[in-house]
């Protein structure tokens, strides 16, 4: 369905406005609206609130057509505006365009074509203006979700960075923590894969310059200790005794029970 396109004329000459509404009799997409004085015309504005073009005549009773589009650009500025005038008065035309923001001050009697014409070059005017407003609208709908999208994403970051630098230091904290136990701690994670261990492993099982770490457990512990952590595969906890550098130990193996921390502790504790 076509949008209706409502105009208002204003003209205190009936004769006037019959001519105008013949000049519309053959466009489908306009619907017209007429009145006899100012302010007249303001009320049908009030009342309608969606016309989208006023012609008015400059010189009207009781209320000019400068004041009557001064107040209509007032309250709708965004309505087109064009004076009819019968006047060929150039300071009238300037207190015309500048009071009233008129688009177009054309003279009368005019020509009906050009009259068309000038009302759908000012519609296609209006049309571009309103397009032209809802995308900056939009645009700055999305800078201000873009803005605050960032500051979202930034806080985010702090709040990562400081949960990831409490990690590091309750990490640091438990790698100290066990450093200083007086017994021998391996993680070994499914893939037999040496991932954790204190300096006292270290120290037991120096394995080269790096150490035991990303080393898997076969080519790290003698026989016993990998026999110890295979029998997992039958046994809850297992134990055994276990020597190592001619240092006795009771080895213990125990399962991460957490999902996320799959693997094995291995603990070898000294024998007095």
């Amino acid at each position: 369905m076509v949008e209706m396109i409502k105009i208002l004329c204003v003209d205190d000459e009936k004769n006037v406005l019959k001519s105008l509404r013949r000049l519309f009799m053959d466009e489908d997409n306009y619907e017209i609206f007429v009145a006899e004085s100012g302010m007249e015309g303001l009320e049908i504005l009030k009342e309608e609130g969606d016309i989208r073009m006023v012609i008015s005549d400059y010189r009207m009773p009781e209320m000019t057509g400068v004041e009557f589009l001064r107040q209509v650009y007032e309250t709708w500025p965004e309505t087109m505006r064009i004076v009819l005038s019968g006047y060929a008065d150039t300071a009238a035309v300037v207190e015309a365009i500048n009071e009233g923001q008129i688009y177009k001050f054309i003279p009368k009697p005019w020509n009906d074509e050009e009259l068309l014409t000038t009302i759908s070059a000012a519609l296609d005017h209006q049309e571009l203006q309103l397009e032209n407003k809802k995308l900056s609208k939009e645009l700055q709908k999305k800078n201000i979700e873009l803005q605050e999208m960032n500051e979202s994403l930034e806080e985010q970051v702090i709040k990562r960075t400081e949960a990831l630098d409490i990690r590091n230091r309750i990490l640091q904290v438990s790698q100290g923590v066990l450093d200083v136990l007086p017994v021998v701690v391996f993680g070994i994670d499914p893939e037999d894969l040496i991932v954790h261990c204190n300096e006292y492993a270290r120290e037991l099982f120096p394995h080269g310059g790096m150490g035991p770490l990303c080393n898997e457990r076969q080519d790290v512990f003698p026989d016993e200790i990998n026999e110890l952590i295979d029998r997992l595969e039958h046994e809850r906890l297992p134990k055994a005794a276990i020597e190592v550098h001619n240092q006795k130990f009771r080895g213990e193996v125990r399962r991460l029970h957490d999902t996320q921390m799959q693997g094995i502790v291995l603990v070898l504790i000294p024998e007095s």
